[in-house]
C-alpha cells in the first residue's frame, strides 16, 4: 500500500503577552504602531547614549502622526526617522530586530519597573524623585532610588552628588515633550541626573506573534498509541488570510506567479490548485537502499534551480521532506570530503554555519543570539568600509587574531631588589632531585608535587614589617621552605628611605638591618628562621616595635654590637631603598601583596589561612602549562625556566591597573567627515555627532614622532590636558621623554583642554607647542617643546615675560609670526572634544592610545614614563604591531598609513573578541558549491553555510540563509533514515503589512500531509523559553489525519522566560544541595520558589520581562545561609537585594555564591502540615478515565499533579469543571529541560525523561509523597493503601513484571543478557505505577544520582531504550527500589487471568505479540471502561453546551453571521 497525501494543513502560531490577555495588533493598530516606536528606540540605546538622546529628540512628539496614519505609513515613518542616525545596514538589522521583536522583552520590562513603583492615579507621565512620585519636578527628596544597568542617562554633567530623577513616560507624546525638556536642561546643567524608562499610561491589551522558533512535526511511535477519540465540537476559526496564500510551490506550479500573470484565470488557478493538493499520490515505501542518495538527489535539484530560487528551494525540501516526494538524479556531485575535512573538520553529513570566519554553533545560537551576532560583525564591517578598505585587504584584517584582555598580567621578577632566601636550581638540599624538565611528563599519582631542581615555582612576598600580617607570611614562608617544596621564595621589603634614619627608632628599619646582620653572619635561610622566632615574640594584635628588635639581638647575638647593626651609621643598610623604590616603580596596591611565577595573588587570597592552599593550587595548574610546554618544544633542557616565564605576553614591567583593566572604552574613529567641518568654527563643530568631532581631531592633529624605518608609526599617543598648570605639563613632558628612549614606531599628538574659557592670555603655552608642530621640524620641535614645558619657563611666563623673549632664551627658530597669527577657536574646539567626546571636566587629563581613552586622571594622579612604557607594550601586543604589518601591504604614504593603523587598531580592540575567526574556502565545484555575490559596493557578510539538504542542521540554516547569505556547500551524506515529516523555523526579516495592518505575522505551515501516519507536534524554541499550547481542539501528541475533516490549527503562548543559575557554598565550594530560592518583586515577593540541584549547583525560576529580586525563602533556608556573593545580576554594588532584570530574550545565567550564617540557630524545628492528602501525578495526555477511577475509590481528599509542559489546551480548558463536578483539587507544575543535561530529541523519550529526572524540583517542597498513574491504567482499589506503604527506607516503590503469563516468556527481556546479570536475584520493575516518598528521595539526593546516571548512558543512542524505566532499575544499586505487592500493578500482557481477580489497578500495556490498539484493548478487559468513557463524555458534553450558549450570548445579534478570530 502506498501513502495517501491530501489537502490537509497544520497551522502554528506562536504569540506571547506583552501587557495581558487580549488581542493582536491587527485589532490594535494605533497600539502596535507605540511598541514599534518604543522598540525602536531599544535598538538606538545599544548603538550608544547619544545616537539615543538624538533618536528621542528626533521623535519626540511622533505620536502625534499615528491617529492619521495606517501602521505601514507610521511604520516607515519611524525606520526614515532612524534612517538620520542609521546606515543602511544599520537600517536593515533595526528591521530585523523589529520583525524578530527582540526588544519586545526590554519595553515590556520597563513597563512593568513602572508599575512595581506604583505610577500616581491619572497621570501620563510622571517623575520618581528618590521614591517620591509625581506628575511634576518640584518635589526632591532622599535616599537615591535603584538605577539599573540598561538604564537611559542623559549625557549631562557628571555628578554624583544630585539628586536622581526618573522619568516614566511614553516617548513620542506630548506630556513626554514637556518632561523631557524641562528634565534634560536641568541636566546639561548638571542639577540632576535624569534618567528614562518607558512607560505606557493605560496600555491596551494585545498580544504580538513572534519569530526564531521551529515547529516540528514527526512521525509517532505507533508501539504506545493511544489516541483520545473524544469527537471534536466546533471548529477552531483560522486567520482568513492563512488559506489564501498561493506563494508556495505546488506539484511544480508556481501559483503566485501564475496569478499575477494571469489575473483574469483567478477562479480556476485556485481551483486547479485546489485539485492538485487534493489529488491521491500513491507512492510505495522506498528500500534502505534506495534512500542512500536521497540527500545527493535534493543537493542535485537545488543546484539545478535559478541561483536566488535555490535558497528557498533548500528550506522547502528539507523542512518538508518526505512530503515534497523524491528525484531521480544521475548527476555525480563531486564533493571535496578530504579537502574540508582536513581544512575545518567537517565530515559528511554535517552542518556548519560561518559567519565572517565565526563559527556558529547552531546547538547553542537561536536566531535572537546570531541577530547580536550580526549587529556586532556589522560595526567592524561598516568601519572597515568607511576607512576605505574592502576587499582582499578587509578580509585579512578581519581574521587578525586580536589578543584578547589578559587578566593575568605578570611583573618581572628579575629584579636585584628581591632578597631570594633559597635557589632550588643551585642551594645543597635540593641536589637529589632530578634536573630534566621532561620529569614533567613522567607519570605521577594525581595531587602529587614534582619535586625537580628547576625554579619552575616562585614565590615573591612584598611586605611591610611593622604590619601584623608580615609574620603570619614569613612564618608560611619557612614552613615551604623546611617542608621542601618546589618553591623559590624571595621577599622585598618595605621601610623607610629617608638617609638618616636610626634602627632603634624606626623598627622596619631596624629589622632590615638586623636581617642583613644575620644573612652576612651566617645565610639567608638562617636569616628567614631568625625572622620567625623575631615575630613569635610579638603578641597577638601587637605590631613589631624597635625594643623587640634591639632585646632579641642582645639575646640572640650577645657579643654583637648593636650601634654598628642598628644605628644610623649601620654597615648593614645595603639595597635599604631598593625595596621601596622596587615597590613603588611596580605600580602594585596595597601591602602586604604577593606574586606568583610574577602574577599578583588578590587580596582575598593573601589571608594567611587560605593562602597555603592557593599556593599549593597555583602549583599545580601552573605544572600544567609547563608540561604543554615542554611537550610542545618551547621549553628544552637548556632554557632559563625563569627568563622562559619572564618572556612571556604578559609579562610587563609595571602594574597600572587604569593600563591592564579589561574594563576598556575606545574612540570611533571610523567617520569621514569632509571639507564642511572644520575647527576654526567652534559654532559648526558644536552640533555635529562624536563621531564626526573624533574625525576632525584626527584629521588636523600634529604629531612629534619617532618613526620606524618605513616612516610608519603603529602607535599613536593622545595626550590631553591644560598645559597651563602643573600636572598638564608634567604628563606632556613624560609622554616626550618616553617618545625619546621608545623603539621607533612612536608619535605624540597634543590636546589642551584649559580650565577656563580659551583665550589669548590662558593658552600661551600651547599656542605655542602648535607652533612648533607647524613649523619646526620633528627633532627640534620635540626638544624646544620640552624645555618650554620646563618650571621655570612656565614661570618667566607667568611674571610677564614676552612670548617673543622667552623664544629667543630657549634658543630655537620658531617663528614668532606664526604664534602670533595663531587664533583661540580651534583650542576651544578642542575644550569641546574634551567635554562631549572624551567626557573630561575642563582641566582634567586623559591619554588616548591608539583610540583607547585611560582617564580622567584625578588632579594628583601620576602618569609616569614608565606608565607610557606599559601602554606602548599593551598597545602592541593587542593588535597594533599586525594591523601594521597589514597596512604596510597596502602601499600608503607613511602619515596616511599610520592613521589608518590607529584607527584599525581601536576598531579591531574595541570589538568583542570570540573565537578565532576560521579561513573557509572552497575548491571550485559547479555540481556542489552554490555562491551567491553580493552587490558592489556594499557592505556584506561573508555567510558560508555547509549542509547535507535532509538533515535537521538544513532545516535551522535553511531559514537563517534566506535573510543574509554569501556561499554555501552541500554536503550530502548516505543515510537510511528520515524520521521526521517536517520542521520548519520561523525567521521573519521584515515586518509585512497588508493593506493598512501589521500582517498576521509567522505561522508554521505544514501542508500536503500524508494521512495514514500518526503524527505528532513538537515546538523547538530558545532555551530560555517556556512555551504552552493555549488553544487546539486537537490533541497534537496524536494527529491522525485520516480523521480529521479541514484543518489542525494550534496556538502556542510564551508563557514565561527562564531565570537559571548556579550556587556554591564558598565554605565548602559545593552546591548547597536542597537551597531554595524565592523570585518575586517588591510589592509580591513571594511570585515563584525552586530548589539547588547538586548537579553543578544549578536552579531555574520562571519569570517574565521586568526586575526581579531573588531571595533566600524564609524559614530554614534564610537561617542557615546568607547570600555573599552574585555574578550576572543587576544590583548595584551597594544593594542589599539580588535583583536580575530580565529584558530581552537571551537566557539568563547567574552565579550566586552562599555562606552559613554564624548567628543560625544550632537547633532547627520542623513544622509538617497535618492535612493529609493523596497526590497523584498522572503522566500521559488523557487522564480523565484513570482520574474517575481513582475518586471512585476512595474516601480520602485527592489533589491531582499535572506536568504542564504537555497538556492539550482542551484538556486544561475542562480540568476545571472536572474539579468542580468530582471535587478533587489539582495543580499545574512545569520545568524546563536543563541546558546542561544531554537532549533528547524525540517528543516520547522527552516526556519519560520528564517522569524520573525531575521529582526533586517538580512539586512544592511541602508535598512529601507522590503516587505516578499511568493515563492507561483503571484504579480498583484506594490508593490511600499506597499511599501509607512502608518502604522500608526506600525512596520510591514500583511494581515488578509479572511472571505468571507463560506464552510471553519469549518476549521478557530482562530474563537475559545485561539485565539479568545487572540485576542479580532482584527483579525489574515497570514504570507504570509508582510511589515517591519526596522528603526521602531530595535526602538522598536521589535525583542528583539519577541524573548523573543518565548523563552518562544516554551519550548511546542504544542505551536507555525504555528511560523511564530502564534508569531506576539500572540504579536499583545506588537508589534502591521497595517491590510492591504484585496485586498493585496487572497487564494482561503479562499476568496470567487468575491473578485479575485481586487487581488493584489494571494498567493497559502494550502487547508485543498482537499489537492490539489500546482503546480497543481497554473495553475488551476492563468492563468499567465503557461506564467511566461513556460518564466523562458526557461531562464534556455539557460543558460545551454551557460555553456555547455563553458564546451566543456574548456576541451581537447583527454580527453573528460574520467570521471573527
Amino acid at each position: 500500500m502506498g501513502t495517501k497525501y491530501k489537502h490537509h494543513f497544520v497551522y502554528v502560531m506562536s504569540c506571547l503577552i506583552m501587557i495581558s490577555e487580549g488581542h493582536l495588533c491587527k485589532k490594535s493598530p494605533q497600539k502596535c504602531s507605540t511598541l514599534l516606536l518604543l522598540e525602536g528606540y531599544s535598538d538606538f540605546y545599544e548603538d550608544g547614549n547619544e545616537k539615543f538622546w538624538q533618536f528621542v529628540d528626533t521623535v519626540k512628539e511622533l505620536t502625534v502622526y499615528k491617529h492619521g496614519e495606517s501602521v505601514r505609513s507610521y511604520y516607515n515613518l519611524i525606520i526614515k526617522k532612524a534612517g538620520q542616525f542609521l546606515t543602511d545596514l544599520q537600517v536593515n538589522l533595526l528591521k530585523f530586530a523589529l520583525a524578530l521583536r527582540s526588544y519586545s522583552p526590554a519595553v515590556h520590562a520597563s513597563q512593568q519597573i513602572a508599575k512595581d513603583e506604583p505610577p500616581p492615579e491619572a497621570c501620563p507621565a510622571f517623575v520618581s524623585i528618590h521614591g517620591q512620585h509625581s506628575c511634576s519636578t518640584k518635589d526632591i527628596k532622599k535616599p537615591k532610588p535603584y538605577l539599573y544597568k540598561n538604564d537611559h542617562t542623559y549625557p549631562g554633567v557628571n555628578k554624583t552628588d544630585v539628586p536622581v530623577v526618573i522619568l516614566y513616560a511614553e516617548i513620542g507624546t506630548k506630556k513626554f515633550t514637556s518632561f523631557h525638556k524641562a528634565l534634560s536642561e536641568k541636566a546639561e546643567k548638571g542639577t540632576l541626573t535624569y534618567v528614562l524608562r518607558h512607560f505606557v499610561a493605560n496600555p491596551k491589551p494585545q498580544k504580538m506573534l513572534l519569530s526564531g522558533y521551529g515547529v516540528e512535526l514527526a512521525i509517532k511511535s505507533t508501539e504506545y498509541k493511544a489516541v483520545d477519540d473524544t469527537e471534536v465540537k466546533g471548529q477552531l476559526v483560522i486567520y482568513s488570510t492563512l488559506c489564501d496564500d498561493d506563494n508556495d510551490e505546488v506539484q511544480g506550479f508556481l501559483f503566485g506567479t501564475l496569478k499575477k500573470s494571469h489575473p483574469e484565470l483567478q477562479e480556476h488557478l485556485v481551483e486547479l490548485r485546489k485539485h492538485l493538493l487534493e489529488s491521491t499520490n500513491d507512492m510505495a515505501p522506498l528500500k534502505v537502499w534506495e534512500m542512500q542518495d536521497l540527500s545527493f538527489q535534493a543537493a542535485s535539484r537545488i543546484m539545478s534551480a535559478p541561483k536566488f530560487d535555490a535558497l528557498k528551494l533548500m528550506r522547502d525540501l528539507s523542512q518538508n521532506f518526505p512530503s515534497k516526494g523524491f528525484w531521480d538524479s544521475t548527476n555525480t556531485l563531486s564533493l571535496f570530503f578530504q579537502h574540508l575535512s582536513e581544512t575545518i573538520g567537517v565530515h559528511p553529513g554535517d552542518g556548519e554555519l560561518f559567519i565572517n570566519g565565526l563559527h556558529i554553533d547552531l546547538d547553542i545560537h537561536n536566531p535572537f543570539s546570531i541577530w547580536d551576532i550580526l549587529k556586532s560583525e556589522a560595526k567592524v564591517l561598516e568601519g572597515l568600509h568607511n576607512l576605505g578598505i574592502k576587499g582582499e585587504h578587509q578580509d585579512k584584517l578581519l581574521r587578525l587574531p586580536v589578543n584578547a584582555v589578559d587578566d593575568s598580567y605578570a611583573l618581572d621578577i628579575r629584579h636585584p631588589a628581591i632578597m631570594w632566601i633559597n635557589d632550588i636550581e643551585n642551594d645543597l638540599m635540593y641536589r637529589s632531585w632530578p634536573t630534566g624538565v621532561q620529569e614533567l611528563l613522567r607519570a605521577t599519582f594525581p595531587g602529587v608535587i614534582r619535586q625537580i631542581r628547576r625554579n619552575f615555582f616562585n614565590l615573591v612576598l612584598f611586605l611591610d614589617p611593622l604590619q601584623e600580617e608580615s609574620g603570619e607570611l614569613v612564618k608560611l614562608a619557612e614552613l615551604f621552605y623546611k617542608h621542601k617544596i618546589p618553591l623559590r621564595i624571595g621577599f622585598v621589603f618595605v621601610v623607610n628611605t629617608k638617609d638618616e634614619i636610626d634602627g632603634f627608632s624606626d623598627a622596619g628599619v631596624g629589622f632590615y638591618r638586623l636581617l642583613n646582620y644575620i644573612a652576612d653572619e651566617y645565610d639567608l635561610p638562617q636569616a628567614l628562621m631568625s625572622v620567625v622566632s623575631l615575630y613569635s615574640k610579638v603578641d597577638v594584635g601587637e605590631t613589631l616595635s624597635a625594643d623587640t628588635i634591639t632585646a632579641y639581638l642582645k639575646r640572640k647575638f650577645p657579643k654583637a654590637n648593636s650601634e654598628r647593626i642598628l644605628g644610623v651609621e649601620s654597615e648593614y643598610d645595603d639595597k635599604r631603598k631598593d625595596g621601596a623604590l622596587f615597590y613603588k616603580k611596580s605600580g602594585l596596591g596595597a601591602l602586604p601583596l604577593a606574586l606568583f611565577n610574577g602574577v599578583p595573588l588578590s587580596p582575598d587570597e593573601m589571608d594567611p589561612e587560605e593562602l597555603e592552599t592557593v599556593i599549593l593550587q597555583r602549583i599545580m595548574d601552573t605544572t600544567t602549562a609547563f608540561q604543554r610546554a615542554v611537550f610542545m618544544g618551547q621549553l628544552s633542557e637548556g632554557s632559563d625556566v625563569v627568563d622562559y616565564l619572564m618572556e612571556q605576553a604578559n609579562v610587563v614591567p609595571r602594574m597600572n591597573p587604569l593600563i591592564l583593566s579589561s574594563d576598556r572604552k575606545y574612540l570611533d574613529l571610523t567617520a569621514t567627515p569632509g571639507d564642511l567641518y572644520d575647527w576654526e568654527d567652534t559654532y559648526m563643530f558644536s552640533y555635529v555627532d562624536t563621531r564626526d568631532k573624533t574625525a576632525v581631531i584626527a584629521k588636523r592633529m600634529k604629531y612629534f614622532t619617532n618613526s620606524d624605518e618605513d616612516g610608519m608609526t603603529p602607535v599613536t599617543l593622545w595626550v590631553a590636558g591644560d598645559f597651563q598648570k602643573v600636572s598638564g605639563r608634567k604628563l606632556l613632558i613624560n609622554a616626550l621623554k618616553h617618545l625619546q628612549k621608545a623603539s621607533p614606531g612612536v608619535r605624540v599628538g597634543v590636546i589642551d583642554n584649559p580650565s577656563e574659557k580659551p583665550y589669548d592670555d590662558n593658552t600661551v603655552l600651547y599656542r605655542a607647542i602648535w607652533a612648533s608642530l607647524l613649523t619646526q621640524k620633528n627633532k627640534a620641535a620635540a626638544e624646544f617643546v620640552h624645555k618650554l614645558l620646563k618650571e621655570e619657563s612656565s614661570q618667566l611666563l607667568q611674571q610677564g615675560t614676552k612670548m617673543k623673549d622667552l623664544l629667543m632664551q630657549v634658543k630655537r627658530g620658531l617663528k614668532n609670526k606664526k604664534f602670533n597669527t595663531l587664533e583661540v577657536d580651534f583650542i576651544h574646539t578642542q575644550q569641546l572634544f574634551c567635554q562631549d567626546v572624551l567626557k573630561l571636566n575642563p582641566g582634567q587629563r586623559a591619554v588616548i592610545s591608539n583610540g583607547r581613552i585611560l582617564g580622567p586622571f584625578e588632579e594628583q594622579e601620576e602618569f609616569t614614563v614608565e606608565d607610557f612604557h606599559l601602554l606602548e607594550k599593551i598597545t602592541l601586543s593587542g593588535s597594533a604591531e599586525k594591523v601594521k604589518a597589514r597596512v604596510k601591504q597596502m602601499g600608503m604614504k607613511p602619515k596616511h598609513a599610520s592613521d589608518l593603523v590607529m584607527k584599525v587598531d581601536a576598531l579591531l580592540t574595541a570589538a568583542p573578541k570570540g573565537e578565532v575567526r576560521r579561513d573557509v574556502h572552497f575548491i571550485k565545484d559547479s555540481h556542489s558549491v552554490l555562491h551567491l555575490s553580493p552587490r558592489e559596493n556594499e557592505v556584506f557578510y561573508d555567510v558560508v553555510a555547509i549542509v547535507d539538504p535532509l538533515t535537521r542542521e538544513a532545516q535551522k540554516i535553511s531559514s537563517l540563509l534566506t535573510v543574509s547569505c554569501s556561499a554555501f556547500l552541500f554536503f550530502p551524506h548516505y543515510s537510511s533514515s528520515f524520521s521526521n515529516i517536517g520542521r520548519t523555523y520561523k525567521i521573519t526579516p521584515k515586518i509585512t503589512f497588508t493593506v493598512r495592518k501589521v500582517s498576521p505575522g509567522p505561522v508554521a505551515r505544514f501542508m500536503e500531509l500524508p494521512e495514514t501516519p500518526l503524527l505528532t507536534l513538537n515546538m523547538i524554541t530558545p532555551e530560555s523559553w517556556m512555551v504552552q499550547a493555549v488553544r487546539s481542539p486537537y490533541d497534537l501528541d496524536n494527529i491522525h489525519l485520516q480523521e480529521v475533516n479541514g484543518v489542525v490549527a494550534a496556538e502556542f503562548e510564551l508563557e514565561h522566560l527562564l531565570l537559571e543559575g548556579h550556587c556554591f557554598d564558598l565554605s565548602t565550594g559545593q552546591p548547597p544541595r536542597g537551597l531554595q530560592f524565592t523570585l518575586g518583586m517588591s510589592r509580591d515577593p513571594l511570585m515563584y520558589d525552586t530548589i539547588v540541584m547538586a548537579n553543578l549547583g544549578y536552579f531555574q525560576l520562571k519569570a517574565n520581562p521586568g526586575a526581579w529580586i531573588l531571595r533566600l525563602r524564609k524559614g530554614r533556608s534564610e537561617e542557615i545561609y546568607q547570600i555573599l556573593t552574585h555574578d550576572g545580576t543587576d544590583s548595584p554594588a551597594d544593594a542589599g537585594d539580588v535583583i536580575v532584570v530580565l529584558n530581552s530574550f537571551h537566557s539568563k545565567i547567574i552565579k550566586v555564591r552562599v555562606s552559613v550564617s554564624y548567628w543560625m540557630s544550632l537547633r532547627i524545628v520542623f513544622l509538617l502540615s497535618l492535612i493529609l492528602k493523596l497526590n497523584l501525578f498522572p503522566f500521559c495526555l488523557h487522564f480523565r478515565i484513570m482520574m474517575l477511577s481513582v475518586l471512585r475509590h476512595t474516601q480520602t481528599p485527592v489533589k491531582f499533579w499535572f506536568l504542564k509542559n504537555y497538556l492539550s489546551p482542551s484538556f486544561k480548558e475542562t480540568i476545571s469543571h472536572m474539579a468542580e463536578s468530582y471535587g478533587f483539587q489539582y495543580e499545574l507544575v512545569q520545568y524546563k529541560w536543563p541546558r546542561w543535561l544531554h537532549q533528547q530529541t524525540e517528543k516520547q523519550r522527552i516526556i519519560w525523561g520528564y517522569k524520573i529526572l525531575f521529582l526533586d524540583v517538580l512539586f512544592p517542597l511541602a508535598v512529601d509523597k507522590i503516587i505516578f498513574v499511568d493515563a492507561d491504567q483503571i484504579v480498583r482499589a484506594d490508593l490511600k493503601e499506597l499511599r501509607d506503604l512502608d518502604l522500608e527506607g526506600a525512596p520510591y516503590g514500583y511494581t515488578p513484571f509479572c511472571d505468571s503469563r507463560r506464552e510471553m516468556e519469549g518476549y521478557r527481556f530482562w530474563k537475559t543478557g545485561y539485565w539479568a546479570s545487572h540485576l542479580g536475584h532482584r527483579k525489574y520493575h515497570i514504570s507504570a505505577l509508582y510511589v515517591v516518598d519526596l522528603k526521602k528521595f531530595r535526602k538522598i539526593a536521589a535525583g542528583d544520582r539519577l541524573r548523573g546516571q543518565y548523563q552518562a548512558l544516554s551519550q548511546d543512542p542504544n542505551s536507555l531504550s525504555n528511560l523511564d524505566q530502564d534508569l531506576p532499575n539500572n540504579m536499583i544499586h545506588q537508589v534502591a527500589i521497595k517491590s510492591l505487592p504484585q496485586e498493585w500493578l496487572w497487564c494482561e500482557t503479562w499476568c496470567d487471568d487468575t491473578s485479575k481477580t485481586t487487581a488493584k489497578t489494571i494498567d493497559l500495556c502494550n502487547n508485543p505479540m498482537t499489537k492490539e490498539p489500546k482503546l480497543v484493548a481497554a473495553a475488551r478487559i476492563v468492563p468499567e471502561w465503557v461506564e467511566y468513557d461513556r460518564e466523562i463524555k458526557e461531562l464534556l458534553r455539557r460543558v460545551q453546551e454551557q460555553e456555547d450558549t455563553t458564546t451566543q450570548k456574548q456576541i451581537p445579534a447583527g454580527s453573528q453571521h460574520k467570521k471573527g478570530y
